[in-house]
C-alpha cells in the first residue's frame, strides 16, 4: 500500500478552495464547482470533500472540530529560516489567521502555525538556516 494523498471534510467547498489555491498555491486538478475537489501539492494529492456529499455516501453522520482544532496538521517545508518568516506574512496578508507567529524551536526548526477558514492547522518550518 502506498500513501496517495490526503482529504478532509469540508463545510464550505468555495472558501476552502481560495484558501488552498489561491493562498498556500495548492493546484486545483477540476472544475471548482463540485462537491469533491482534487488539488495537487508538491506531487501529493489533497482532497476537499463536502460533509454532506460523505454523510450521504456514508449513510451516516459524523462530528465536525469547531473553530481552530488541534486534530492534525498539514506540514508544509519552506527552503529555509528566511523563507518562513517570509512565506508566513505573505499567507497572514492573504486571509490566513495566525496560530504562532515564525519561532525557532529548541530541536533547531524554524517554524509557524496558521489556520485554514475551518480552523484546520497547518505548520510551515524548515530546518535549515540562511
Amino acid at each position: 500500500m502506498k500513501l496517495d494523498g490526503f482529504g478532509i471534510f469540508v463545510k464550505d467547498m468555495k472558501k476552502m478552495i481560495r484558501f488552498y489555491r489561491d493562498v498556500l498555491g495548492f493546484e486545483i486538478k477540476e472544475d471548482e464547482n463540485t462537491s469533491n475537489v482534487y488539488l495537487e501539492k508538491d506531487g501529493t494529492l489533497f482532497l476537499l470533500y463536502g460533509r454532506n456529499d460523505f454523510e450521504k455516501m456514508t449513510g451516516r453522520g459524523f462530528g465536525y472540530a469547531e473553530g481552530v482544532n488541534g486534530h492534525y496538521e498539514i506540514a508544509l517545508s519552506a527552503e529555509n529560516f528566511s523563507a518562513v518568516d517570509k512565506t508566513y506574512a505573505g499567507v497572514i496578508s492573504k486571509g490566513a489567521v495566525s496560530v504562532l507567529a515564525p519561532t525557532t524551536e529548541p530541536w533547531g526548526q524554524r517554524t509557524c502555525y496558521i489556520a485554514d477558514p475551518e480552523g484546520n492547522l497547518i505548520e510551515i518550518g524548515s530546518f535549515v538556516k540562511d
